[in-house]
């Protein structure tokens, strides 16, 4: 029987599945980063169903909040040319076809329809008085999942790294302090001294 709880699920499902095929569909790249800003928010909410509220909480706080931020000034700054990379969209497009129903073919063989439905899935139990959503997502993340934590994040500085040399730029029309230049001037070639008596001759 379906359940208010149910259908909202299957509303923020929608949401994102919709959201996440505007992120590669759409042709202005803000536009597709704001799709995924959509697809974010629709998950942090079917988190927020299965009561994993920190990670939804995560969610919507890091990845909307600072890392779609990056995203928009990395494409802002990158001045992608938009036409030269969609023209290739249209001819790419059956491979991407082929490639989604071969993945889909796969997750259900793999899987099956007996995992899905509403019998297999019914709503999570009560929790007990000392539940304490934080303390045990702790426990398994650096105890269990250490090492991968921190394979993820050298990944995360490795990104960041390329990130700022693709769109670090050289000083175009400005003067820029040269040290190297200034410790080895001579005094001889930055100061002329001009005699200005009475008896002198004017240097031509």
């Amino acid at each position: 029987m379906l359940t208010p709880l149910h259908l909202i699920f299957y509303l923020f499902s929608g949401i994102a599945l919709i959201s996440a095929v505007a992120v590669v569909t759409v042709r202005n790249p803000v536009r597709s980063v704001l799709s995924l800003v959509v697809t974010f928010f629709s998950m942090a909410g079917n988190w927020m169903l299965l009561r994993a509220e920190f990670l939804s909480l995560i969610l919507v706080l890091v990845y909307v909040g600072a890392v779609m931020t990056l995203f928009l000034f990395v494409v802002m700054m990158l001045s992608v040319d938009r036409e030269s990379k969609q023209g290739g969209f249209v001819r790419y497009l059956p491979f991407g076809l082929i490639i989604v129903l071969l993945m889909t073919g796969l997750i259900a063989a793999a899987v099956g329809p007996h995992y899905f439905g509403i019998k297999q899935m019914p709503l999570p139990g009560a929790d007990p008085a000392d539940y304490n959503n934080l303390k045990l997502l702790g426990d398994v993340l650096y105890t269990h999942y250490v090492y991968a934590f921190e394979v993820a994040g050298v990944l995360l500085l490795a990104a960041i790294i390329a990130a700022i040399t693709l769109t670090h730029r050289g000083p175009v029309r400005r003067k820029v302090q040269n040290i190297s230049e200034q410790i080895a001037a001579r005094p001889e070639d930055r100061v002329r001294l001009v005699n200005l008596s009475q008896d002198a001759k004017p240097e031509a």
